[in-house]
């Protein structure tokens, strides 16, 4: 029977789950979660009714849990959901020991949490299993209604279609060039001893991915020039100071390290400095990028659709050595995005105005 407003029933997130769920009976969630939550089961990550699905959570993203779960059960895959709050105390110094311990028995995994100030360790220990183990992991920090209404339901088929032409220049080339209005110039000189990887939003077991997905990255060899961030920093920074396009933060990168920051708003630039310098490593660009999702029309203050948004961001700090080959590392990993990107491939151009010339 089709489903309709008043037939669905909340899935009851209970089933399969262990004795760290605590007493809740069911959490109803809105029915226009239902195509993202699709997207994500079905397409992105290809969930097979044979397959154990480890699902992490915490208070604020129940109800997108509540629909991701519901899929789940229309499929019939075994599934434990965790969320945190009844595991550990906000912010986490450490991945719970009962996560860890489902995830090293499950297929696939999803990671649908409102991130908290210095809580990346505790996700890099989640991604340290998801590596070895190879397991198909949906990365969704910060996930919201609004990214589930729009970025979510991308058409993730043809982003890949893009994704992998784009790829397949980049990783031919030597450098790669972009400037906006606004005044961004920057080069990569990329190292051919560095992976590029296509994150679409269809994931592999050789990459976990981020949903809604959308880009392909590298480490880069080198990045110099100057980068004005008119979208979005990454991180606990993208909750406080959201949308950047009224007042931009200034950044200027030499040999690959970032030299300078500045902006109107000196909260923004004191708070980036601060983390951008947290470690040796914490100022150095460990990852170069071009987002892919052509469904995206504009940043929206959230990072994890606004890296997505066509156009070059970069990351300082943790470079994702595991799968790019870098050979250095970093605790703090920060994403800077900004907007209507003319981009050169050596001497092809393949964006003018953040609108790709390649057809997907």
């Amino acid at each position: 029977m089709e489903r309709g407003k008043e037939e669905v029933k909340a899935p009851t997130l209970l089933r399969n789950a262990r004795d760290g769920w605590g007493t809740r009976n069911a959490v109803p969630f809105d029915l226009e979660y239902i195509p993202g939550a699709r997207n994500a089961v079905s397409v992105c990550l290809r969930v097979q009714p044979e397959e154990k699905v480890c699902v992490i959570t915490d208070e604020v993203t129940l109800e997108i849990a509540a629909s991701i779960v519901d899929e789940l059960e229309r499929l019939g895959a075994p599934y434990n959901v965790w969320v945190l709050e009844d595991l550990a105390q906000r912010p986490l110094t450490d991945l719970p020991r009962e996560v860890l311990e489902d995830l090293e028995t499950s297929q696939v995994s999803i990671f649908a949490v409102q991130a908290q100030r210095n809580e990346l360790r505790s996700r890099m220990q989640m991604t340290d299993v998801v590596n070895r183990r190879k397991i198909r992991h949906a990365h969704m920090v910060n996930i919201n209604r609004q990214i589930m209404l729009e970025g979510m339901r991308a058409d993730f088929q043809k982003v890949d279609r893009l994704s992998a032409k784009v790829v397949a220049m980049v990783r031919q080339a030597k450098r790669v060039r972009a400037k906006t209005a606004a005044g961004t110039d920057l080069t990569a000189e990329l190292n051919h001893n560095y992976r590029w990887l296509k994150t679409s939003g269809i994931i592999t077991p050789e990459k976990w991915g981020n949903l809604p997905g959308g880009e392909i990255f590298t480490t880069p060899g080198e990045v110099n020039g100057t980068f004005v961030i008119d979208g979005v920093v990454g991180d606990y920074l993208c909750a406080k100071f959201g949308n950047l396009r009224e007042n931009p933060l200034t950044i200027h990168m030499k040999k690959n390290r970032l030299t300078e920051a500045h902006s109107d708003n000196r909260e923004l630039q004191d708070d980036f400095w601060k983390y951008t310098h947290t470690d040796e490593n914490s100022d150095r660009v460990g990852e170069f990028a071009i987002g892919t999702n052509i469904d995206l029309k504009d940043v929206i203050g959230q990072i994890l659709q606004d890296e997505k948004y066509p156009g070059v961001h970069i990351a300082f700090g943790n470079p994702y050595g595991a799968h790019t080959g870098a050979e250095w590392d970093s605790s703090t990993h920060i994403d800077v995005v900004g907007r209507k990107f003319n981009i050169w491939v050596d001497d092809q151009q393949i964006m003018q105005d953040g609108k790709f010339l390649i057809e997907a």
